[in-house]
């Protein structure tokens, strides 16, 4: 217990007594000390007195599938910096491949009295996904956004990407191009994003009197590795303009290609998917459909604090506009030998 006090007046910059006071219910401190003793507890792992546990610590759940694309940490910086804004800390929870899992860090958020969670990418967009630990957040009324599409009747506001926009415009900028051949790399069969972009690119192809055969059309975890694989089935297939359902799928579509001795874009056009940082560094520098993070993230956050300050948040999605960016990964269609 004593350390435990030290700790915590340590970490807040008051005595002992003054902390000791916080914990009993005792009168004598201000409410602005009293919530950053409360905080300091939940960010070191003690639990709250009994007493105190019925109200939620100022601790805000960010959780990410991973940190290797780094479209996620951009989204952490804009929503860690607008919580803050907010007097909420953000709590990073980072998925690894058999570490800990998303239901094991809404257990331990749920734990930590935290007045919401954002989800930023997740098991919320893959339909043969366990879901139950977003039902145990909803019973419990926890506030909850989602970032990018989820599945259905999970009950959650969502701030998303406008999918089916995104990816008319990567396939009328190839087929300006001349490119008749086009493939698409996506995710799993069971991601919300990737269905709602083959969707759109079925739609675009049948508007201009074309069809997208199934043979074009490649499925793959989202890495680079996974983007290098499935590219190369579509380079067998003779495409000759590439679509990516994310930035580092593309750069593995791109490294494909250049295996193989083909140019990009001489020979095989690519394009990505967010933006990332440093895609505009790449050789070639990717072109790619940019998601605008600053505004998604500030939305995310500003639906979050509507919940927690007691406001009503109609669920459904927030949807935002993507915009083409043309880079030097995307050029004329190769003339047919």
């Amino acid at each position: 217990m004593t350390r435990r006090l030290a700790q915590v007046a340590k970490k807040v910059g008051v005595s002992e007594a003054t902390v000791s006071r916080v914990l009993n219910g005792k009168p004598g401190v201000s409410e602005a000390t009293r919530q950053s003793v409360l905080t300091a507890l939940d960010v070191l792992g003690y639990e709250r007195p009994t007493q105190l546990r019925g109200e939620r610590a100022r601790l805000v759940g960010l959780v990410l599938p991973e940190l290797q694309n780094p479209i996620f940490p951009a989204f952490a910086e804009v929503i860690g910096g607008a919580l803050a804004q907010q007097g909420l800390t953000p709590v990073l929870c980072t998925q690894t491949t058999g570490g800990v899992s998303e239901a094991d860090y809404v257990e331990l958020l749920l734990q930590q009295q935290v007045s919401g969670v954002v989800f930023a990418g997740g098991l919320f967009a893959q339909a043969d996904a366990p879901h139950e630990h977003y039902r145990l957040l909803s019973e419990r009324k926890v506030p909850v956004v989602l970032i990018n599409a989820s599945i259905e009747d999970l009950g959650f506001p969502c701030v998303a990407c406008d999918d089916a926009v995104a990816v008319e415009q990567a396939w009328r900028h190839l087929v300006s191009l001349g490119h008749e051949r086009i493939g698409l790399v996506l995710g799993p069969a069971d991601h919300i994003p990737s269905l709602r972009k083959l969707v759109a690119a079925q739609s675009v192809a049948a508007a201009a009197g074309a069809e997208l055969p199934a043979a074009h059309v490649e499925r793959t975890l989202f890495s680079l590795e996974g983007g290098h694989a499935a590219a190369s089935r579509l380079l067998d297939r003779g495409v000759t303009g590439i679509i990516c359902a994310s930035d580092p799928l593309a750069l593995g579509a791109v490294r494909a290609a250049r295996r193989r001795g083909l140019g990009v874009p001489a020979e095989v056009s690519v394009v990505g998917y967010d933006d990332s940082a440093f895609m505009n560094c790449t050789e070639p520098p990717l072109t790619t459909v940019r998601q605008p993070i600053e505004a998604m993230g500030r939305a995310a956050v500003e639906l979050l604090t509507a919940q927690i300050q007691g406001g009503a948040v109609q669920p459904g999605e927030l949807l935002f506009e993507p915009e083409l960016v043309v880079r030097g990964s995307t050029a004329q269609a190769p003339r047919a030998s």
